[in-house]
């Protein structure tokens, strides 16, 4: 985890900084010895948030609960984090209607898991002369599924396969 270099106590050296208490309200204005004294006072540290401030802002509060709160943030953010990965449904030009509403669930689970998803419709052999079964049963996917995703990347042919890209609809995902 990435930590900012925090300075404390005596590490600080201006002469003139602006204090915070640990109840986060602003005392003021004050020379470093006198904030210094106010944190020994308390039994805490004098800890200096915002060194770029004129003058430098210094809070004085416990600077290993500090730490801890920010290692217990940067946890909770990077769990809530959610990484789209691109999920592919493959189907075949004589894929039958059971299985296709089958991998259409599959799909729309997909999407509302926040992932994208890669329909391919893949050709074997004598199948590629019907090329227009394939692109009906894509369009036909699509539809099944345009409530739950938007087109990202339109029909396209590659190779012995055809392939379009679905997106979530805007505020359908649910990330976990």
């Amino acid at each position: 985890m990435a930590q900012a270099n925090y300075r404390i106590n005596d590490k600080i050296d201006v002469p003139e900084v602006r204090v915070i208490d640990d109840n986060g309200e602003q005392i003021g204005v004050m020379p470093i010895k006198k904030a210094l004294d106010l944190a020994t006072e308390k039994n805490l540290d004098l800890v200096e948030i915002a060194p770029q401030a004129k003058p430098p802002v210094c809070k004085i509060i416990d600077f290993g609960k500090f730490q801890y709160e920010l290692q217990k943030k940067e946890k909770l953010a990077k769990k809530n984090q959610h990484v789209t990965q691109l999920k592919e449904i493959r189907l075949h030009p004589n894929t039958d209607t059971h299985d296709f509403m089958f991998k259409a669930r599959h799909a729309r689970g997909f999407l509302k898991d926040g992932n994208k998803v890669k329909v391919a419709v893949i050709f074997k052999g004598r199948e590629l002369a019907y090329t227009d079964l394939g692109k009906n049963l894509l369009l036909k996917f699509i539809e099944e599924l345009q409530d739950d995703a938007r087109i990202e990347s339109d029909i396209r042919f590659e190779g012995r396969t055809m392939h379009a890209i679905l997106a979530p609809q805007k505020g359908k995902s649910k990330n976990k």
